[in-house]
């Protein structure tokens, strides 16, 4: 990436942000963020990365190639799980499945299982305020951007809507944040290389049958969104639990970086990409947001949908509650992003769902005892029984 920006071919999509993303980090939470940084960094700083835009999980794609794209997607995933199983599977793919395996490193010598392990203890900890975070603020947040969002406008995201969407990241962050999920063989690592593939899949397909234009977009799922995705699970969902009024230890901040960057190498990022740290984080978003084309037509298409999302959903079974859910999630959007963004994306304001900060004013209550490690445990076991049981509930209703 050290290449000089007139050798590189640079997309439409990248140009300096001036509403959204200008906004977060001049007047929303990223102000804070930045206070943490020993000077702000410079936006052509980013042309570094513009390369990235171009690059994709070429590993993935081969397997998907000579996997999925001959024998079908749900035949090519189930024979993923069987070998990840230990399972008898078809010999003729067989050393196609076990070639891309090979290519995984499930124990790189940075790995450090104490700090995995903290890092899902607050994510278990976060119990409802966690989801909501994910929800209302990191995937909300995420349509503020054109560019990142345009692969789920090919894939036919609008037309599938968002209950199945949210279903499947919902099943997919409780899945590999449970206990020893990131074991070989274990649960989280079946989730993490499904998803992978699901990747790949939409990316060939896309390439394929639809007009997608390179040269305004970038690859779709390039590594540079894909950088991005991995900071709003660690990030931008630890900014969002601060906001919620979590009080979280330094190890847990540690451990959730640590627990991403993880994540983030299995989901085929590069390893020397994904932060270490709070303050690499932070300096990453910048370069990423502040070079994203604002939002369009199909950004407000996307958040509308999400906001319609619990009126959609047949959870709750009668109809008052959900038009209740959608007006919660509506205060928390505002809550989280701020009017400004809000407004960009097309998001009502509700008086009716101001009875959502009575969360908040529970969860302040209930950290102020975070350094009773008894209080923790306890707090650790009752947020993840809250995440199975959604997760049951989106499973069953949708």
């Amino acid at each position: 990436m050290d290449n000089s920006i007139n050798d590189m071919r640079i997309p439409e999509r990248y140009q300096i942000n001036t509403s959204s993303f200008s906004f977060y980090w001049s007047k929303g939470l990223g102000v804070e963020l930045l206070h943490k940084l020993p000077k702000t960094p410079l936006i052509s700083d980013a042309d570094q990365f513009i390369p990235l835009l171009y690059q994709c999980d070429s590993s993935c794609d081969q397997l998907v190639e000579q996997l999925h794209l001959k024998i079908g997607f749900y035949q090519g995933q189930q024979l993923l799980k069987d070998v990840l199983a230990g399972k008898p599977t078809d010999p003729a793919y067989e050393q196609v499945l076990l070639h891309f395996l090979n290519t995984l490193d499930f124990s790189p010598p940075c790995l450090d299982w104490a700090k995995i392990e903290q890092g899902i203890g607050l994510s278990q900890r976060s119990g409802l305020s966690g989801l909501i975070v994910l929800r209302d603020y990191v995937l909300m947040g995420g349509y503020e951007s054109s560019a990142i969002n345009k692969p789920l406008i090919f894939t036919g995201a609008l037309k599938k809507g968002a209950v199945k969407r949210l279903t499947e990241t919902v099943s997919f962050w409780v899945d590999i944040t449970g206990d020893n999920a990131l074991r070989k063989g274990h649960i989280g690592i079946e989730a993490i290389l499904l998803t992978r593939c699901i990747h790949s899949y939409a990316r060939l397909s896309i390439l394929k049958h639809g007009h997608w234009e390179t040269e305004k977009w970038g690859i779709p799922l390039n590594t540079w969104d894909m950088l991005a995705t991995n900071l709003g699970f660690s990030l931008v969902y630890l900014t969002g639990l601060k906001r919620m009024k979590f009080n979280i230890l330094k190890s847990e901040v540690e451990g959730v970086f640590h627990l991403w960057k993880y994540i983030g190498s299995l989901l085929g990022i590069p390893m020397q990409l994904l932060p270490d740290s709070e303050d690499e984080a932070i300096e990453a978003l910048y370069y990423w947001t502040m070079t994203q084309q604002s939002g369009d037509q199909d950004s407000l298409a996307l958040a509308q949908a999400l906001m319609q999302e619990p009126i959609e959903a047949a959870y709750p079974t009668n109809r008052w509650g959900r038009k209740l859910m959608r007006e919660i999630h509506l205060y928390y959007n505002h809550y989280l992003l701020g009017d400004y963004s809000c407004s960009l994306l097309g998001l009502k304001k509700t008086v009716l769902g101001r009875i959502a900060y009575a969360n908040i004013l529970k969860n302040k209550k209930a950290n102020s005892m975070i350094t009773d490690s008894k209080w923790r445990k306890q707090q650790i076991a009752k947020g993840r029984k809250v995440h199975e049981g959604v997760k049951q509930i989106y499973l069953k209703y949708n």
